[in-house]
């Protein structure tokens, strides 16, 4: 039997066997069947629920039902023993030449191995970042930038087509904001009298956006229009500028931006403008397909629940029914004035992701965005209705840096806040992309400045690219061999080294259960684990020579061993690639 996902081959093969004593089953009886590693590995090297999850349809005691499957696992030549176990449970331990056969198997496939073909190639939109074009990245930004990237690797090493995207929320009150903020530099430029409180007091909502960043804006719009755009000591009159220097601005914001993901590794396949989709009608003629769909009425909200805010008062709303798909409260699509809510033109932004074909939706968002899922999700599917395309969304959590045991609170050139480009700079883009996919994304977590570059097994950026430079060593120490996949492999029989190829084999099965979880943080875990079994077995040579990987006088022994080595370096890279992260041929 060869396959490089050992997991899924054994599941079809106790689907197979199933079949046959039980042959009167539908199909759909087997659709929960899983083989997973057992949660204590004293009892093997695979568990099966199959006949657990047969039994009620087969009318059989679970019990009876998984002694048979038992006895029918237990004649193929790759399984060892098969054992039931509890209330209907198999276990399986397999055949240590059938686990040493499959470093060949990933030897062949080289960085392809683990690729899966559970998408399907489905296309998938994978939206992520999105940040209003106002400031320079921050902190929060790159979380979702990592979590976001690596979980579209994931997805196209899992068998999706998947296009990377960025939406620009370019329309709304924002960016008008970042107008005025930009527009205040280019007066300073122009060396204005008006201090910055005075300026403040006397545009909308004051001056939001203060950042020292937006100094080169102001200096290229003295350059390139003068005084052109300064009727006089206030820009009393929007007309005269706000049209210029709004997409000036957000132009060069996003040139800004784009360079920030770009020394991350982060590069989007296409870039989406909210104030575009709006000008083309785009909202609007999705909230007309909603209507036509008896999805819009004229209505009046409940006060929201709690303490009913002194503001509130009930007025009849342009809604969309959302409660019909799941959400708590109708949605509000248009505001006081008759324009859109940032919700009406969010839909026309689903609506244009469904008109270009895909077949799933996903989105990373921030944690304080949770609120918003539920009506976004009612939204696709109301305009899916005919096609449904689902939409899954990844949140994730603030992140806080830390240095010297102090949070790091502010950047000298933002003002207010850690940027992208400081963290970057100060440990690499490596470190930051591996570290941000340390924790769960919905888990809060502290980025620590000295963790992060410090040299010791509490790193996990250090520990797993360690374990490939140590690989790397010992490949080149012996030549880079080339010939491995031929290498005879029965003289790895130590617990240890077994161990290693376990894990090596568990790879293919992570990929997809990390991808259909969509939780890239998985690959990190994994990649930790398989460190650890490899430095394991790298310290234990050091005291027992039999387990050292280069042995001057066997040389057969010495392949054997090299081919796990460049198996295991193997596993490190295709995992560090799906995580963007550079693995490293030696630790300085």
């Amino acid at each position: 039997m060869t396959s490089t996902d050992i997991f899924a081959a054994l599941r079809a093969r106790a689907i197979a066997a199933l079949r046959d004593l039980l042959p009167e089953l539908p199909e759909d009886a087997f659709a929960k069947v899983q083989m997973e590693p057992p949660r204590d590995p004293s009892h093997g090297d695979m568990a099966t629920n199959a006949a657990l999850v047969v039994a009620k349809p087969a009318r059989q005691p679970p019990p009876k039902l998984a002694a048979a499957l038992a006895e029918r696992l237990a004649a193929l030549p790759e399984v060892e023993t098969a054992a039931p176990a509890g209330p209907g449970f198999v276990n399986l331990r397999l055949r240590e030449g059938f686990l040493r056969a499959q470093l060949p198997v990933i030897l062949e496939a080289a960085e392809a191995y683990g690729d899966s073909a559970v998408g399907a190639g489905r296309k998938v939109d994978v939206e992520y970042v999105s940040a209003n074009p106002t400031g320079p990245m921050h902190v929060g930004h790159c979380r979702g930038a990592v979590v976001g990237d690596a979980l579209a690797n994931l997805l196209d090493k899992a068998g999706w087509a998947v296009t990377k995207e960025y939406y620009i929320n370019d329309a709304g009150a924002q960016v008008q904001a970042l107008a005025w903020a930009a527009y205040w530099r280019y007066l300073q430029a122009l060396g204005t009298p008006l201090t910055e409180e005075e300026y403040s007091a006397n545009i909308p909502g004051g001056l939001q956006y203060r950042g020292e960043y937006l100094i080169p804006i102001g200096e290229t719009l003295k350059g390139r229009y003068g005084d052109a755009l300064a009727p006089g000591a206030l820009p009393a009159d929007l007309a005269l500028w706000l049209d210029t220097v709004q997409p000036f601005a957000v132009d060069a914001m996003m040139a800004e931006i784009r360079q920030d993901l770009a020394a991350l590794g982060v590069r989007h396949d296409v870039f989406i403008s909210e104030a575009e989709l709006v000008r083309a009608g785009v909202a609007d003629r999705a909230i007309a397909t909603l209507a036509e769909r008896g999805l819009v009425y004229e209505g009046v909200l409940e006060p929201p629940k709690g303490k009913t805010p002194e503001d509130w008062e009930p007025r009849p709303q342009t809604l969309f029914a959302s409660t019909r798909f799941g959400d708590d409260v109708d949605r509000p699509l248009r505001k006081s004035d008759g324009s859109n809510t940032y919700f009406a033109n969010d839909i026309g932004n689903h609506a244009d992701k469904l008109a270009r074909g895909f077949d799933e939706l996903v989105h990373v968002w921030g944690a304080d965005h949770g609120g918003y899922v539920k009506r976004m999700q009612a939204a696709v599917s109301a305009l899916s209705a005919d096609r449904p395309v689902p939409l899954d969304v990844v949140l994730t959590q603030i992140v806080k840096v830390m240095k010297g045991g102090e949070p790091v609170r502010m950047s000298k050139r933002a003002g207010t806040y850690v940027t992208l480009a400081d963290l970057i700079e100060e440990v690499g883009r490596d470190a930051v992309r591996f570290t941000m996919l340390t924790r769960k994304a919905d888990a809060q977590m502290e980025f620590d400045l000295d963790k992060v570059v410090e040299q010791s097994r509490e790193n996990p950026v250090f520990y797993v690219q360690y374990a490939h430079a140590r690989c790397r060593s010992v490949l080149r120490s012996a030549g880079d061999p080339t010939d491995l996949v031929e290498a005879p492999l029965d003289s790895l029989v130590d617990q240890a080294e077994l161990a290693l190829i376990r894990r090596l084999t568990a790879w293919p099965r992570t990929v997809e259960s990390a991808a259909l979880a969509r939780e890239p943080h998985r690959i990190a875990f994994f990649l930790h684990d398989l460190a650890g079994d490899f430095h394991v077995l790298w310290n234990r040579g050091r005291e027992d020579t039999t387990l050292r990987f280069i042995r001057g006088d066997e040389p057969e022994a010495t392949r054997a061993r090299l081919a796990l080595v460049a198996a295991t370096a193997t596993v490190i890279r295709s995992g560090l690639r799906v995580m963007g992260v550079t693995p490293v041929e030696e630790m300085r």
